[in-house]
């Protein structure tokens, strides 16, 4: 379990390093992305209208939050690159930083979930997760593959 988490933080921290660095973007935009996410789970977990009405302007005050906190950390990490080879590095710094980002995402996630299960029923929010952590899978697969010749993302490789 916790190695699936440091996965998920690194694909989140890479990510948003990623689209942050990348003006003429092959990958879609963190907007279009939160919206992408948002209909991948609107149609998976087959949410009523009255869920996705109450549900979605909490998911994207998450999906905000989550990408803010990456983008700060990702200057951090960017700085790291350039003290490679320099003994100068502070181990301890770093190990925290980790142990904060743990931390933070944490707290985020659980303010989260206090929220959604206000809103949704046991088994649809347990469906809602399944359906969050298969769209980080499939996400997590398409990158790997990378875009072939320059294509963006489709909305259907996310169906």
């Amino acid at each position: 379990m916790k190695n699936m988490k440091q996965k998920i933080i690194f694909l989140l921290v890479f990510i948003s390093t990623v689209l942050c660095a990348q003006e003429n973007q092959l990958f879609p935009k963190v907007e279009e992305m939160h919206n992408r996410k948002w209909q991948f789970l609107v149609e998976k977990v087959q949410l009523n209208p009255k869920e996705i009405d109450a549900v979605q302007p909490i998911f994207m005050e998450y999906e905000k939050a989550l990408w803010n906190f990456h983008s700060k950390n990702s200057d951090f990490f960017k700085s790291l690159k350039n003290k490679q080879g320099n003994a100068n590095i502070n181990y301890s710094e770093i190990n925290d930083r980790f142990a904060e980002i743990e931390l933070t995402q944490a707290q985020l996630f659980k303010s989260y979930h206090l929220k959604l299960r206000k809103i949704l029923p046991p088994e649809t929010l347990f469906k809602y997760y399944k359906a969050e952590r298969e769209f980080k899978r499939k996400l997590l697969q398409n990158l790997q593959n990378g875009p072939q010749h320059g294509r963006r993302f489709q909305n259907s490789e996310f169906n």
